[in-house]
This record gives C-alpha cells, structure tokens and sequence, in this order.
C-alpha cells in the first residue's frame, strides 16, 4: 500500500490543516487573498438569491421550500453549496468521492471506506471510529465547503482526499465526473421504499421545529412524485448507474442489500476498486472481517459517541446529533409502513424508470 494512503485523517485533523495553512500566508498576502475571496463570495451570494426567485419550488422536509435546479430538488443551502463547489473545488486525480441519495448507506460507506484506507495507521482496538463517530472521518463536500468564511480550503489536505457528496451526478463539475478525469466514485444506493422510510424518519428529526411537521402520506406522496432534497431518487440513481456502465473504473456501483447481505465480499470488492486491495496475508489474518465489525451496525449504535448526547455534526445552517443517523439499519423495514396499494405504486414507478438500464432495484421484494 502506498504511504500516501495512511495519510488520510480524521476530520479534526483536516480542520486543523486547513486552519494551520492559511498562517503560510503573510499578512498583507492573506488580506489580499481575503478581500478578493469575499468579494467573489458576495457575487455568488448575489447569483443564488438571483437564481432561487427564477426557479420551480416546492414543499421541502426539511426546510419550508425545495428548488427545482436542472433536474433535480435543491434546499436554498444546498444549492448554494452546489455553486461553491463549482466555483471554488478543485479535484485532485487521487480524489475519492462517496456519493449517495440520503439514506442510503452512507454512515456505513464513510467507516468502510475510512477504516479500509488507513487499516495499516490505527489499532483496530483504539480505531477513531470508536471515538468519533464515521461522520467525523471525512469531510462532506456538501456542507463543508459552507462551514469556514467565505469558503473551506481543501487544498492543503493530504492524498488521497476521501470526500462524501449527495448530489446528483449531473449536478457536479465535469472536472470531477468526466470520464477523462482519475478521480473515483463509490456509490451505494438502497431500495426506495426503505428509503423512503428512513428518510421521513430522518428529516423529521431535524425539521425545523417553527414548521408544520411532514405526516408520513404527505411524505409518500412527494418522495413519489420524485419531490425530496437531492431527489428525485430515481433520476439520482440511475445517473449513477450509467456512469458506472460507461467507465467502471471510475464509478462503483453498490446496493446496500448486498453489503448487508455478503459484507466482506463487498468490502474487498470496495478496497480494490479504491486502490487499496487486501493482500492475501491480510485476508487470512482477519482484517477483512475485523473491518466488517468494526464498521457494523450493531458496534457503532452501540458506540457512546452515537448515542444521546454522544456527539453531533454541523452542517451550515442545522445541527445532527450522532444517534439520529442510526435507527434500525434494516432491509424490509417499508414493510412496517406501506400498504399493498402503497408499495404497488413505488414498485411501479421503478420498474418504469429503470426499464431499458439492466438495474433492478427492490422489485418484488
């Protein structure tokens, strides 16, 4: 494994890089680097708001309104990130991007991923996942780019740089998507009905507390009608899906049933596609499956740090407690939920869009 590998650290550390780089900078230098850096802020802060009274809205689960950007249904802070990502990130060839819809697997793909890449720098005794929680592993580009005034600086970061994104393939800047870039995607997507469930479950949480909160069959009726923040779901997915069709060295395609179902088959079929392949020595010693443990449900809803009052993450304008991301981490759990009729109608609208791709995703389940 290249040494380059056992660089990637946990977010506390690429905070801290980020902070530590801008005292290279002398002084006169950083106030020029300031004051141009606000005023392009100000000019795109002046374009989104430009931009949100032209476009389509609608009833959002979080917030009051989503916006309908090229395709795809936006929160106003999402969007905004989306504009700063295109005009402030600048992807490395070593960069790998985890990306899913909400819900869909990515608490599990961000320590699968972090604790693969650095299995040669931490004691699977002592490993910072146990400490901080998967969220804290790596950055979300999404958020993070919003959380330093005017803009996160990700440059000084070591690679490879893992990132997370839940924006749609199409959304993001073709430095980062076109085939002739090296930089890699790891998607995982996840059958819409539990999708849909965990997602109401999820934004219910933190919905803001000054609105109406969403009934489940008024979330079922716009999580049908494709209308969710990132969504519709299976536009977002199915972009994916074909990226990884057309340049399967670029993009990894995963179902959260298979992790769930053949985990270490899964996690060594991540590891290689990442670069990172596990030797037959490692196999045989274990590490393929003390990953799995680790990583798995049942230790890290387990773990103080995801627990009440464990930890929580900020993200622009709302902050999530650590538990809220872990309720049952389950396949099936729609059955709870939807009626016949109910998910007859999912069942149907992805049988429909997904016709003609080679995808099937929770048909008859």
């Amino acid at each position: 494994m290249s040494r380059n590998f056992s660089k990637i650290q946990s977010m506390a550390i690429y905070q801290d890089l980020n902070r530590n780089a801008r005292h290279h900078h002398n002084s006169i230098d950083e106030d020029q680097i300031q004051t141009e850096e606000e005023a392009a802020y100000n000019l795109l802060h002046e374009k989104l708001n430009d931009l949100l009274a032209t476009l389509p809205k609608d009833k959002g689960w979080r917030t009051t309104n989503v916006f309908l950007y090229k395709g795809f249904w936006l929160g106003p802070t999402a969007l905004k990130s989306l504009l700063m990502i295109h005009e402030y990130f600048h992807p490395r060839s070593s960069d790998i991007f985890l990306a899913a819809f909400m819900r869909c697997g990515t608490t599990w793909l961000r320590a699968l991923m972090f604790a693969t890449a650095n299995r040669h720098l931490y004691k699977f005794y002592d490993h910072p996942i146990n400490h901080t929680g998967s969220h804290d592993t790596f950055p979300s580009l999404d958020s993070q780019i919003l959380l330093e005034y005017p803009v996160s600086n990700f440059e000084h970061l070591p690679s490879p740089r893992l990132f997370a994104t839940h924006f749609a393939h199409s959304l993001l800047p073709i430095s980062m998507t076109s085939p002739l870039s090296s930089s890699k995607f790891v998607y995982v997507c996840r059958d819409p009905k539990d999708v849909l469930i965990s997602k109401w479950h999820f934004m219910s949480k933190i919905r803001s507390k000054e609105l109406t909160p969403i009934s489940f069959n008024e979330a079922y009726e716009l999580f049908c009608n494709g209308v969710s923040e990132f969504g519709p779901f299976w536009d977002h997915v199915l972009e994916y899906w074909k990226a990884s069709q057309e340049s399967p060295e670029k993009v990894l395609f995963l179902k959260y049933e298979d992790i769930q179902r053949e985990p270490s088959v899964e996690l060594k079929k991540l590891a290689a596609f990442m670069g990172m392949p596990f030797t037959a020595e490692e196999e045989k010693g274990g590490v393929v499956e003390r990953i799995v443990k680790l990583c798995s449900y049942e230790n890290m809803s387990n773990l103080e740090v995801n627990k009440e009052g464990g930890g929580a993450q900020k993200f622009a304008q709302v902050v999530v407690e650590n538990r809220d991301y872990f309720r049952k981490g389950t396949v099936g759990d729609w059955k709870n939920y939807l009626t016949e009729e109910m998910r007859e109608r999912i069942d149907s609208i992805t049988e429909t869009k997904f016709k003609g791709s080679g995808l099937t995703l929770g048909l008859g389940l």
